[in-house]
């Protein structure tokens, strides 16, 4: 049964997702792989793109996607369920994206996400992205 996580795993899981932000948003794609597991699977159908499987498939997607563009996400106020080696967690998020010829996004919404503890800590195995506003 889910239950409370811990304070160690709590701050454990929260870092691992200031990673994802960070790392994506410097464009350090070498490491921000390592915030997933290998097989992860992310679920952006919402935004038109739909299941990616493996690791080495989205990052060198979005690595090419976002080459110019400038961005930062944000998340907040997770709510965390860890249950043995597994923890599903709900951020509220928002992203800015600015491409170089001046057009400019700001998605607000959610990650529904898995996050699995393996040997080298907690990853992501699972992600799905949910928007509500997209402007």
């Amino acid at each position: 049964m889910a239950g409370e996580p811990d304070f160690a795993q709590w701050l454990a899981i929260c870092n691992v997702k200031a990673d994802y932000c960070r790392l994506l948003d410097t464009k350090q794609w070498d490491d921000w792989a390592q915030v997933f597991t290998e097989d992860v699977e992310i679920d952006v159908s919402a935004d038109g793109a739909g299941v990616i499987n493996g690791r080495d498939a989205f990052v060198a997607g979005l690595r090419e996607m976002l080459a110019d563009v400038k961005t930062a996400h944000q998340v907040h106020t997770p709510q965390i369920q860890v249950n043995g080696d597994k923890a599903y967690v709900i951020w509220a998020m928002q992203d800015r994206l600015i491409w170089p010829d001046g057009n400019k996004m700001t998605g607000y919404g959610h990650y529904h996400e898995e996050y699995q503890n393996t040997q080298a800590g907690w990853k992501i195995a699972r992600l799905k992205l949910s928007r509500l506003i997209l402007e």
